[in-house]
């Protein structure tokens, strides 16, 4: 059985629903990191079209946060929870031959954190750009480049349902989305 405080923790998580253009998918929380943890994934839901989804109909974004809980503090950690995300996203091509993507996709973040106002510390991750490409007689496109992210850090408060808050901004931002209550001028009709 789960102690309270890390109940009350997974449902401020809960209840905090992602953006209609992002579904929930059920993912198992990993056992062996913390003898408490629970996990969420999200993903681009399939009618949803990003700048980048409409070079190509078969994009595949997702993303992943887990929370761990350790009543045992580790020293590592700077507390008793820690949070964890991935994100992999679709690049085009002028994006991912930006020489400071890296430092923009940590920014994606750090930006997200400090717009949700979830407080945090001992942040740490890794950004990585990946690009592939086709040959021969392979279908799908000659070329495709997605960007990952991994990261995890530590609340500082037990506002969790921020740190989710913080997790989908992270999402939609990576895979294109304008900012609740923004309008695009291609979304503007003559």
């Amino acid at each position: 059985m789960s102690p309270p405080i890390f109940r009350q923790a997974v449902d401020a998580l809960r209840a905090v629903q992602p953006r209609p253009e992002l579904r929930l998918v059920d993912i198992a929380a990993p056992r062996r990191l913390a003898p408490h943890s629970f996990a969420l994934g999200v993903e681009l839901a399939d009618d949803v079209h990003t700048p980048v989804s409409s070079l190509d109909a078969d994009v595949d974004a997702t993303g992943r946060l887990v929370l761990l809980y350790d009543p045992d503090a580790r020293d590592a950690w700077a507390g008793t929870f820690r949070m964890v995300c991935y994100l992999r996203a679709p690049l085009d091509v002028e994006q991912a031959d930006d020489p400071l993507l890296l430092a923009v996709g940590w920014s994606w973040l750090t930006d997200a954190l400090d717009g949700a106002y979830a407080s945090y510390t001992a942040l740490g991750g890794t950004v990585t750009r990946t690009c592939s490409a086709r040959f021969g007689d392979i279908p799908g496109p000659t070329r495709s480049d997605d960007v990952e992210l991994r990261a995890s850090w530590t609340p500082t408060d037990s506002e969790f349902g921020r740190h989710a808050e913080a997790f989908y901004r992270l999402v939609t931002h990576a895979i294109g989305l304008p900012e609740v209550g923004v309008s695009l001028m291609t979304d503007r009709h003559s």
